[in-house]
């Protein structure tokens, strides 16, 4: 430690520092808590420090100041040998580095050539419209500084990342991100004898995606993966996807378990921001859902529902109990359908989707369904209603019939009174009352016209024979349900 201190000229303040590198490489350890210190005490003389930590500590390899195995310089570095890659050719890549300063400082802007590779998407969240994928990102940019002679390249500790410059990228409408740490940090440093530097991470992230919901569950979602430098502009980097299309690997072997992956494509683009222009690179995919799902859950069972509340058709319209107890069935079980459909979502969703217009109509069917029974069954009342006072009158009109002796007398109001019952049957089917009657006041008259004319209208609706509704209803309901779904499959799946 005195010999150490006396060759690089260390005062007492960096007494620790020394003292805690030498027992880190003799203890053969991978990694010195406090070599960030070290390495600012000993930044001034960092080959001679290497080459006295090297002669007291053979079995491992000081770099910058910080203790690490020999392993951890991957396969193309060597100590002694005749390699391209020896420990003063890889010190002289150190001396004078500085990690603040991007490459070509001050000159011209970096180029990050970047590939993706989708290892995963674990879930789509139509209530939360975002994604989460799991990605490995790999950035490639070329560093002078890092430049040494031959043709090989070395892979370093991931932890010596800290050691070097790197890109400040960061995933535009990311929610939440991590790196995975299993078993070790799974992040990758690799250096290649030009000064390229490849820089690659697993990342776990929740991206949010705007969803149009409209013809949902015929829908198709374009969805984004944004990349974008954080802190340096267009004038210090620029982003470039390294092979176009084929920079992103795994997509297309994705299997979903509600969608398929149609379409993708790369973008270079740049964000205009307050504080300037920065490069952004954009993964496009398109997410087509597949509905097959959803047509045996929803619109098979919303389809037989209108199909059984027109066995109300065939049964007579005396059967009260029956056919209430079927269109209120059919009501409740289509309601309850409803409600089910839309839990999934969130309920602050705005959308009138395509799966809600289905619903809505086969509801409608069924409640006109209940609605016509109602109408037949109130008009097959009424009608019976109708009759009583028409056959009491002709009763009463037979009866005075008979008082009378005279033939003559008798054959005279025989005919009138046939014509009193064809002219009584009349006012009353249609309600009409006489508004001729000379006694009749002028105001009476214009109200007595008026109520004619409303009754008169009213009977253009009345149903003159209610049997004839169930037996209209068995063809007319059904076509158009089938119209209606010809139209409604043909707009959401081919507009």
């Amino acid at each position: 430690i005195e010999y150490l201190l006396r060759k690089l000229n260390i005062g007492m303040e960096g007494y620790a520092a020394a003292v805690h590198l030498l027992l880190c490489c003799m203890q053969e350890q991978s990694e010195c808590v406090g070599y960030m210190r070290a390495v600012e005490l000993l930044r001034g003389h960092k080959l001679e420090a290497a080459a006295t930590a090297h002669h007291m500590c053979p079995a491992q390899h000081v770099t910058v100041g910080v203790c690490v195995p020999r392993s951890s310089l991957g396969h193309g570095s060597s100590l002694h040998g005749k390699g391209t890659t020896s420990l003063p050719g890889f010190e002289k890549l150190t001396m004078g580095y500085n990690k603040y300063l991007r490459p070509y400082f001050g000159g011209e802007p970096v180029q990050i050539a970047m590939s993706l590779d989708i290892a995963s998407i674990s879930s789509i969240s139509e209530s939360d419209m975002d994604y989460t994928a799991t990605i490995s990102l790999r950035q490639r940019w070329t560093d002078p500084r890092l430049v040494f002679h031959g043709n090989k390249s070395f892979t370093l500790d991931a932890r010596l990342v800290e050691l070097l410059w790197v890109p400040d990228t960061y995933i535009v409408e990311s929610k939440r991100s991590f790196l995975h740490d299993v078993t070790v940090g799974n992040r990758l440093v690799r250096l290649f004898s030009n000064g390229t530097v490849l820089y690659a991470l697993r990342i776990t992230t929740t991206v949010a995606c705007n969803m149009d919901l409209s013809k949902y569950p015929m829908d198709t979602q374009t969805c984004r993966l944004q990349l974008e430098s954080w802190g340096y502009d267009e004038n210090d980097v620029t982003f470039t996807w390294l092979r176009g299309n084929n920079s992103v690997h795994g997509i297309e072997k994705l299997r979903l378990s509600q969608y398929t992956v149609e379409h993708y494509h790369t973008l270079v683009s740049k964000s205009q921001q307050e504080t300037g222009s920065y490069p952004r690179l954009i993964l496009q995919f398109e997410l087509r859902r597949n509905v097959l799902y959803f047509i045996l859950e929803t619109y098979v069972p919303s389809t037989l529902l209108v199909m059984l509340s027109w066995i109300s058709f065939w049964i007579t319209l005396d059967s009260v109990p029956a056919r209430t107890c079927i269109g209120v069935t059919t009501v409740l079980s289509m309601t309850t359908l409803m409600i089910g459909s839309r839990s999934s979502l969130s309920k602050t969703n705005c959308f009138i989707k395509a799966i809600d217009v289905y619903l809505g109509i086969c509801f409608s069917f069924i409640f006109g369904a209940l609605v016509e029974y109602a109408v037949a069954h109130y008009s097959s009342s009424h009608k019976c209603a109708a009759k009583v006072p028409e056959e009491g009158l002709a009763n009463e009109l037979t009866e005075e019939m008979e008082e009378v002796n005279i033939t003559n007398i008798l054959k005279n109001s025989i005919t009138s009174y046939k014509q009193k019952i064809s002219f009584t049957s009349i006012e009353i089917s249609s309600n009409n009352v006489n508004c001729s009657d000379l006694t009749m006041k002028s105001h009476e008259k214009i109200k007595c016209v008026l109520r004619n004319k409303m009754r008169r209208i009213i009977g253009y609706f009345t149903i003159q024979n209610p049997g004839n509704v169930d037996h209209y209803s068995k063809l007319l309901f059904p076509l158009f349900f089938m119209v209606v779904n010809v139209f409604y499959w043909a707009y959401y799946l081919y507009f």
